[in-house]
């Protein structure tokens, strides 16, 4: 067995990525403090071809060298948009008729594994701050929220696990036809 090289993958080039159809999903990063989580989602959002990454809040923004260290060039093809007000964000997307679903440990939460995502609605995942979670106000906003089953001795995964998890599970669950 041999590993394959990069070009035998067929990846798409930066220009044909950002011409090409994305899987309507958009995910929504609430106050992260560490930019290698937000260069992991980057990269995530890259692999999925996701709608679009919004940061908000805290979270710190393209360019920066801690952030390309996760990224790896994902910052240059992810269609992005920043707001300094993470409920402003979440309203926006609301009135864009997307469903917003927080990935949060909360009360009435549906667990991952038992979620079935509607084909006739658009979803944005919003994923909070790495010790605080997603902030009481973008709680309030949300219209359900989403739980990893875990059975350690841990409480969380890492934002960056986080957010790989979900928008596997909604894309596998989704079956686009990218």
């Amino acid at each position: 067995m041999r590993k394959l090289a990069n070009e035998e993958l067929g990846r798409l080039e930066p220009e044909g990525y950002r011409k090409a159809d994305k899987f309507d999903l958009v995910v929504v990063l609430d106050n992260l403090r560490s930019m290698h989580n937000v260069g992991a989602a980057f990269r995530t959002a890259d692999a999925f071809r996701i709608r679009k990454l919004w940061l908000t809040g805290i979270t710190a923004c393209p360019p920066h060298r801690e952030i390309h260290k996760a990224a790896l060039g994902a910052t240059e093809t992810v269609d992005w948009e920043y707001e300094q007000s993470p409920a402003t964000a979440v309203k926006r997307l609301q009135d864009e008729g997307y469903t917003l679903l927080a990935i949060e440990q909360a009360e009435g939460s549906q667990l991952l594994d038992r979620f079935v995502p509607d084909s006739q609605k658009k979803y944005a995942l919003v994923f909070g701050n790495e010790v605080f979670g997603v902030s009481d106000e973008v709680m309030a906003l949300c219209d359900g929220s989403l739980e990893i089953p875990q059975f350690g001795t841990k409480h969380s995964l890492n934002v960056s696990v986080s957010v790989g998890v979900l928008v596997w599970d909604f894309f596998q669950k989704s079956k686009p036809s990218l």
